[in-house]
C-alpha cells in the first residue's frame, strides 16, 4: 500500500512538473507571437509613413530617409525575436525593399517605388497574425 502512494505521489509531482514546463513554454510562444504582432504593427505605421514622406518629397525629402531608418529599426527589432522561415524571409524582402527605396532616393528620384517594400509589410502582418 505504501509502494502505491509513493508511485501516485510520483506521478503526481512529475504531472505538476510538466504541466507548468508547458505553461512556461506556451506563455513564451504567446509573448513572441505578441511582440511579432506589436512589431509588425510598428512597421505597417512606418510604411504608412513611408507613403505619405513619398508622396510629400517636394516639401520635405528627409522624412523618407527618417520612415526608411524606422523601418530599419523594427526590423532589426523582429528579426532578433523569431526563428520563424516565412517570418525571416518576409523581413528579408522587407530589408530589400528598404534598400532599394534608400538607393532610389540617393540617386535623386523622388517618388521611388514602394510597391516591394509595402507587398513585404503585408506579409509580415500576415505571418504574424496569431
Amino acid at each position: 500500500m505504501a509502494s502505491r502512494r509513493r508511485h501516485h505521489r510520483t506521478a503526481l509531482a512529475v504531472t505538476a512538473t510538466l504541466l507548468t514546463l508547458t505553461a512556461a513554454v506556451g506563455c513564451g510562444a504567446v509573448d513572441k507571437a505578441l511582440d511579432c504582432v506589436r512589431t509588425a504593427d510598428a512597421i505597417a505605421t512606418s510604411v504608412d509613413n513611408l507613403q505619405q514622406a513619398i508622396s510629400n518629397a517636394s516639401n520635405d525629402p528627409t522624412q523618407a530617409s527618417e520612415a526608411l531608418d524606422q523601418i530599419d529599426k523594427e526590423l532589426k527589432e523582429l528579426g532578433d525575436t523569431t526563428d520563424n522561415a516565412d517570418l525571416g524571409k518576409a523581413v528579408d524582402d522587407l530589408q530589400a525593399g528598404v534598400t532599394n527605396v534608400r538607393d532610389s532616393i540617393e540617386k535623386g528620384d523622388a517618388t521611388p517605388d514602394i510597391t516591394p517594400v509595402t507587398d513585404a509589410a503585408t506579409e509580415i502582418g500576415k505571418v504574424c497574425t496569431p
